[in-house]
Parts: structure tokens; sequence; C-alpha cells
């Protein structure tokens, strides 16, 4: 008898687990079917019961097969997603339903104990087996209220609006139940579901392929964009070829009425009597004492403004001479306006290139090689309609040996020891006498250096690539500027640069150390033989800067319109047209005769 009551005991004991577990498997899968759903579907497994009618033992049987078909759907829906989805929803629905299984568990333990004090004797069973009925009773009850709790539980949560992660997933399964399928099986509840997941796999699948067309469309753009930009850069920069070409000729021709006042004065010279056509004031051409200006220039009234300007602002104007030379096409003019207009106290001397004659092609080397047929062909022969080449360097002053006489003043002036060197598109707004007084050091040339700026290197005018001039000069040498230059003549001569320019311009016959442009030369010729010069004498860019400082213009001694946008034409800047206007005759006959307005 103690065996068989160890034999029931434990049984029992075994009874109460598999229910607890069968419970809390079933319970959340109650939440899906839609009704309620007792501890087994077959007879109730009591403990006295069991001990009592062995042929509880296949119910017994027929419940652990159904536990086992649980545990191997749950887990199967592990390895099926839509099947996760549900049992996924029934974890986060653990909480709520712990109070049913607590009651289920109480009430095995009750059992439990009250099965310990049991008696032997037959009235004991009978009492027992009073009790078993009633705890079993109790026991189904309890289970019932943990499901409905569980019921009660989800319809709070859904009439508060409460969400967890997996609510959207409840929501469809509820969804499918309100409509009407709350008696469907769970497998056909996750059958659609499965085909729901099917649908958005194939939607996303046309979506990507569209992705895919509209990623090779764009593809597709972008290479056409490509081209596009590629043709426009194309067309950008043979536009700016032809705007280079249009503002070389804009820039280098002489306007209409600049031409009108050189014939009038022309014929105002040979129709005019001999005796007005002698300057005063000529003793004064080779007094080395005296402040020398070099300027040569065929544009008489680029040339008026500059002797008008530096006489202005000279404290001492009688110790002034210009020497002006000009070719013979603007001799007359030049001459008869500085005689109808000359200078208070200063001296004019008006040369013409011809009266040079130790100056020709046995003794230069530049006029050697303008009268070459290389020369000829690069300026004569160049076919006028492809503006791509850069017309800079076929400008006509490249022709004249106007703008060469630079590197020839000693012979030009042989009694003199200084000259101040100046450009006819400068402006003078100081008196320059105290430039005669700077020590130059030995150097021949005194100007004011230009590097500040990043182009203005030597690398910028000469052929580097070229062994003569990469062993000569360093290609970060900072360049200076030419437009206002004091040379010491006396030094000069004793230091033969005359010859040295011959030299290199001997050299570069065929243009293969520098292009065309008197710079080049001047870099090479006066090279370590350059004093720099304070950069308030000589500010630079009024002819292509835009955006100048104005107070740094006031304050210089000379402004120079240097580039295309020189004052006297249409395309110079206005802002700075003021600086040259103002040292303009508007009210003489002449100017106003041709139109000349400021």
């Amino acid at each position: 008898m103690a065996a068989a009551r160890r034999w029931r005991r434990k049984c029992r004991t075994r009874d109460a687990v598999l229910a607890l577990l069968l419970v809390s498997v079933l319970a959340p899968l109650a939440l899906y079917s839609g009704a309620p759903i007792s501890a087994f579907s077959g007879p109730a497994l009591t403990g006295s019961a069991f001990g009592r009618d062995p042929s509880n033992l296949i119910a017994r049987n027929e419940a652990g097969k159904r536990l086992s078909s649980l545990r191997q759907d749950a887990f199967g829906a592990v390895k099926d997603p839509v099947r996760t989805v549900a049992l996924d929803a029934s974890v986060k629905r653990e909480g709520t339903a712990v109070a049913g299984i607590q009651q289920v568990v109480t009430g095995s333990s009750m059992y439990i104990s009250g099965e310990s004090g049991g008696s032997k004797d037959g009235r004991a069973r009978s009492i027992d087996d009073t009790k078993q009925a009633s705890y079993d009773s109790s026991k189904r009850k309890r289970v019932d209220d943990g499901l409905s709790s569980l019921d009660e539980g989800v319809q709070y949560r859904e009439q508060s609006g409460l969400s967890n992660v997996g609510a959207a997933r409840d929501n469809k399964v509820r969804g499918m139940h309100n409509a009407g399928y709350r008696n469907v099986p769970l497998d056909k509840v996750m059958d659609c579901l499965v085909f729901s997941v099917h649908e958005k796999i194939r939607a996303m699948e046309s979506i990507l392929t569209k992705i895919k067309q509209v990623h090779d469309n764009c593809a597709a753009a972008i290479d056409k964009l490509q081209t596009d930009l590629h043709s426009t850069e194309n067309q950008l920069e043979a536009r700016k070829h032809e705007a280079n070409y249009v503002a070389q000729i804009a820039a280098k021709a002489l306007p209409k009425r600049l031409h009108c006042l050189a014939l009038r004065l022309t014929n105002e010279y040979y129709s005019s009597s001999s005796n007005i056509k002698h300057f005063p004031y000529q003793e004064k051409l080779e007094d080395a004492k005296l402040h020398h200006y070099a300027l040569f220039s065929d544009n008489v009234l680029a040339a008026a403004v500059v002797v008008n300007s530096t006489l202005v602002h000279a404290k001492k104007p009688a110790n002034h001479v210009f020497h002006i030379v000009t070719d013979k096409l603007n001799y007359a003019a030049m001459r008869i306006w500085f005689l109808v207009n000359p200078p208070d106290k200063a001296a004019i001397q008006v040369q013409k290139i011809e009266e040079f004659t130790w100056l020709n092609s046995s003794y230069s080397p530049v006029l050697k090689q303008l009268e070459s047929h290389f020369m000829i062909n690069y300026y004569f022969n160049t076919p006028q309609n492809k503006p791509d080449k850069n017309p800079k360097f076929r400008n006509p002053k490249y022709l004249s040996i106007l703008n060469h006489l630079r590197f020839y003043l000693p012979e030009i002036f042989p009694r003199l020891n200084k000259v101040l060197f100046l450009d006819d598109d400068i402006v003078v707004q100081q008196d320059l006498s105290p430039l005669w007084s700077i020590d130059l050091k030995g150097k021949v040339n005194g100007a004011v250096q230009t590097c500040g700026e990043v182009f203005h290197r030597f690398d910028r005018y000469l052929n580097f690539s070229n062994p003569l001039i990469a062993k000569k000069f360093d290609r970060r040498a900072c360049d200076w500027a030419y437009g206002m230059n004091m040379f010491d003549l006396s030094e000069w001569r004793k230091q033969n640069i005359t010859n040295v320019y011959h030299y290199w311009q001997e050299q570069n016959e065929h243009r293969l150390l520098w292009k065309l442009g008197t710079l080049p030369a001047g870099l090479v010729t006066f090279w370590n033989r350059t004093f720099p010069l304070d950069r308030s004498w000589h500010l630079l860019g009024l002819g292509y800067k835009p955006n100048l400082n104005p107070q740094d213009i006031e304050q210089a001694a000379v402004v120079h319109y240097n580039g295309n946008l020189k004052p006297w034409l249409e395309v110079g800047l206005p802002k700075y047209r003021k600086y040259w206007s103002k040292y303009v005759k508007f009210d003489q006959a002449f100017i106003r005769e041709c139109n000349i307005h400021p």
C-alpha cells in the first residue's frame, strides 16, 4: 500500500507539471483561436482518477502526443517567419497570462499538499476521493479563469491603444478574427499571412526592378550630361579665344577720334609757317644736371597727358626735360601739338626714328629679325580666320622698332648720365624729382618689382624647358615692371648692357626662348642688374584690374594703365578714366573738333 501511495503521489506530481506546461503553451494560442480552450480535450487527468482507472493511461498518452505535437509546431514556427509572428505575439502577452498560470500552479500545489494527508483505511480513501473531485473542479475553474483573464487583458490593451514591437502583427490576426474568422483554424490564418508576405515580396521585387530601370536611365542621363558638358566647355573655350581676339583688336586699333586728331594736327603743321616750328630751351637738352625723361610713343594725346601730369606736380618745372621719339607718320602731329601747347618752362624735344641713322639691321638684331622671312610669315601669312592663336603676340607694335628703343638709351642720349623712362599709358601724380637722388647701388635699372602676384615670375615669360634659360636664370625669380624705370646710363656703358641685349636677341631668333615683347628681353638683359624701388612709386593694373584700392591709387606717385583697357579707349574701365582725363585739355580747339570728350 505504501508503494502504491508513493506511485500515485509521483504520478499526480507529474500530472501537475504537465498541466502547467500545457497551459503555458495553449493559453497564448487561445488569443488567436477566438474560443476558450480547456486544459485537456479528453478526460480530466486527475491524480485520483489516474490511480483508480488504468484506462486513463490512454488519455495520458494522447495528451503527451498532443503536447509533443504542440511543441513541434512551436519549434517549426521558428523556421516559418509567419508562424513566428504568432509565437512572438504570444510571448508579448506572457505578462497578461501570469495570473491564470499562477492559479494553475497554486491549485496543483494545494492538491499535492492535500494528498500528503491521506489515510490508510477505506474511509480515508473515500474522503480523499471527495476532496480530489473538489480539487479537480477547482483546478478546472482556475484554468478557465486564467484564460478569461488573458482575453480580458487583450481586450483592455486593444481598447487602450497600447502597442509594442509585435502590435502590428497582432492587429492583423485580430482583424481577421473580427472579420468573422474567429473559428478558422490557426493554420489557415497562418497560410493567409504567408500569402500576404509573398505578396509583399513580389511588390518589393517590382519596386526593385523599377529602381534598377531608373538607375540605368540615370546612368544614361549622366553620360549624356557629361557629353553635353564637354561640348559646352569646348564651345566656351572657343568663345574665349574669339573674345580675346576681338579684345586685342579693340585695344590696339586706333580710335577714330584719335585718328582725327593726328590728321588735323599734321595738316596744321604743314600749313603753318616755319617760324613756329622750333622749341624753346634747346640748350637744356644735354644738361646732365637736369631731370631728363625718355618717352617713346605714336599717340599724341597719350604723350600730352604724360608731360602735362608730370609738370603739374613738379616743384621746379624748369628742371625737367622731355625727350619724345615717335615715327615719321606721327612726327608732324607730335611736334605741332607741343609747339601750340608749350609746357611751362620745361624743355621739349621731339624726334623721329629715321633720324637715328646708326640704328639699322646690321647693328640691331631686332631690325634684322623683323626683315626676315620667318617674321614676315609669322605676321602676314597667318590665316586671319583662325583666332585660336593668341593675337597678343601678333600685335603691330612688335613690328616697330619704336618699342625696342628702350634698349638703346645710351646711344640716343650719349651725353646724359641718368634718364627716367616713361610709358605713354601712365599718369604722374607726384613730383618725381626725388628719383634722381636714389642710389642704385651700382645697378643699371631701378624698377618696382611685381612679384606680389603669382604670375609675375620669370617662368611666366621665359621658356625654362630650354637648357640655355634653365641654366642661367631662376624660374621663381621676381620680375619687375616697365613703365617707370630709372636707368643709370653711366653704369649701362660700363657693363656694356647693349651687347648683352644683342646676345639674347640673337639666341631668340626663332622665338624659342620667349615670345615677342620687350619685358622678357628686359628680364634677361637686366638680370642681377635691377635695383628694387619702393612700391609706392609705381602702381600697375589700371588697364585690367577692376578692383584696385582707391586709396592705393591716390597715394601712388605713378599709376600705370598696363593692359588692354586703356583710358582713351571705349573699352577702358570708367572708374579709372578720371585719373587720366583730368590732364586732357578738352577746351583745346583740335580736341573739340575731333569730338574728344571725357
